[in-house]
């Protein structure tokens, strides 16, 4: 199976073997990588790559990885979103999940406040750390689902953004 992963505004073909998880050789841009997956609990997962291994939560269109989100866009041509383009889904409301449960530490904006992409939008505290959650998109906030001191689980919506 070939995917093509949008990184940091940098296009990467990966090539992965028709099992998703467990031991598997796959190829970045030409590289191979051996890579052991296993998913820990939905939306958690374990990666070891070359001897090292990371602990990546999954969070809609990003992964934390080490504390550091990533932001990624998936096109897979056998998916329909991916025979539209990598820009499908970028228009209309985008929810601000949390990627891990938590405790909500500080809500940085109010509805109807404008963001810019990659703004604040929420402070959550998971595991002894606190991780800023940032507005995937310039828009309107259109919702404020928590307050500072909810227990969130994972996926569970914080904040829309229009």
């Amino acid at each position: 199976m070939t995917i093509w992963l949008e990184i940091e505004a940098r296009k990467q073909r990966v090539d992965l073997p028709a099992a998703a998880l467990g031991f598997m050789q796959c190829v970045v841009d030409g590289r191979t990588i051996q890579a052991d997956a296993q998913m820990v609990e939905p939306g958690v997962l374990s990666l070891i790559v070359d001897g090292r291994q990371y602990g990546c939560v999954l969070d809609g269109d990003g992964v934390w990885i080490g504390g550091k989100r990533y932001s990624f866009v998936l096109d897979d041509p056998r998916s329909l979103a991916g025979r539209r383009g990598s820009g499908a889904g970028a228009e209309g409301p985008r929810p601000v999940k949390a990627p891990m449960p938590g405790r909500v530490v500080r809500v940085l904006v109010a509805a109807g406040e404008e963001v810019a992409d990659g703004q604040g939008v929420v402070v959550i505290e998971a595991m002894k750390m606190q991780n800023e959650l940032k507005s995937p998109k310039s828009g309107r906030v259109s919702r404020v689902a928590v307050t500072p001191g909810d227990t969130v689980g994972s996926g569970d919506i914080l904040v829309i953004v229009e």
